[in-house]
């Protein structure tokens, strides 16, 4: 069962100080949450997808949540995804 994505696209792009991750809404990450893996642009959804078996302390159904917020995200942004699951990105 797949969980409904929460990501939501906002106006801050680039470098992120962490003044700027810290002033970002919950809905512009992939953990929400946890507030981990900000999907600002292009570049973040790439890193989110390289890093995504990298994100510690996050439960199956976070990754799940996590999984489809990325999908939403790379979508929006035109990013190439060919995993279906959140599991093929587990190495």
């Amino acid at each position: 069962m797949s969980k409904e994505a929460t990501w939501k696209p906002i106006e801050v792009h680039g470098d992120l100080s962490s003044s700027k991750r810290d002033d970002l809404p919950s809905s512009a990450f992939a953990f929400p949450k946890q507030r981990k893996e900000p999907l600002t642009d292009a570049d973040h959804v790439q890193n989110a997808l390289a890093r995504f078996d990298q994100v510690e302390g996050v439960s199956d159904a976070d990754r799940e949540q996590a999984f489809a917020n990325i999908k939403k995200a790379a979508h929006h942004f035109h990013v190439d995804m060919s995993e279906s699951s959140w599991k093929d990105l587990m190495n």
